[in-house]
């Protein structure tokens, strides 16, 4: 499990832990749509590289 999946597993983790709003807020972008820019990213991203 490389840097960015451990963050990002632990943001998820801490996101499931708060408290759901009273009316959830429509989402302007798709799941998919989400999920293939942290795609794209975790390709991009270079090890030791800052």
């Amino acid at each position: 499990m490389t840097r960015i999946d451990k963050a990002f597993s632990a943001l998820s983790d801490r996101m499931q832990h708060l408290s759901a709003p009273g009316r959830a807020v429509a989402s302007s972008e798709s799941i998919s749509s989400l999920l293939a820019k942290v795609d794209a990213a975790k390709r991009r991203y270079q090890p030791g590289a800052r």
